[in-house]
């Protein structure tokens, strides 16, 4: 009849730990998303290019291979086919992404493009 048990006390659960544990994986992610940036690619320094003058130079990137005005080329080729195209590093070269080519590989063209000292790249559909 009567209910001799000890009548405990209801704690709240604290909340301080859980709060410490977002704060660490929120400072976590946020060193770790800067791990990746470990190049930048400018393209058309100052802001344009300029205008278009010389023979075409359209390079092509496709899902296997790149393309010159039309003519596949292996990627090792491409800077010394420019050279006869091209009046000075200066001038512009046009960039086209097709048949399914991926964004890295247009990036990886990109890179050989600068590591040849080219200077003025115009990405275009």
């Amino acid at each position: 009849m009567f209910d001799l048990a000890e009548q405990r006390l209801r704690r709240r659960p604290s909340l301080t730990p859980m709060i410490d544990v977002v704060f660490l994986l929120l400072v976590f992610f946020m060193l770790a998303a800067r791990f990746g940036q470990d190049h930048a690619i400018t393209l058309g320094a100052g802001g344009g290019a300029g205008d278009y003058t010389g023979p075409p130079r359209l390079i092509e990137a496709t899902a296997d291979g790149v393309l010159l005005n039309g003519i596949a080329m292996p990627e090792t080729a491409l800077a010394s086919a420019l050279a006869p195209l091209m009046q000075a590093p200066s001038d512009v070269l046009v960039l086209r992404s097709r048949d399914g080519a991926t964004t890295q590989r247009v990036v990886d063209i990109l890179m050989l493009l600068d590591d040849a000292g080219f200077t003025a790249v115009a990405l275009v559909e």
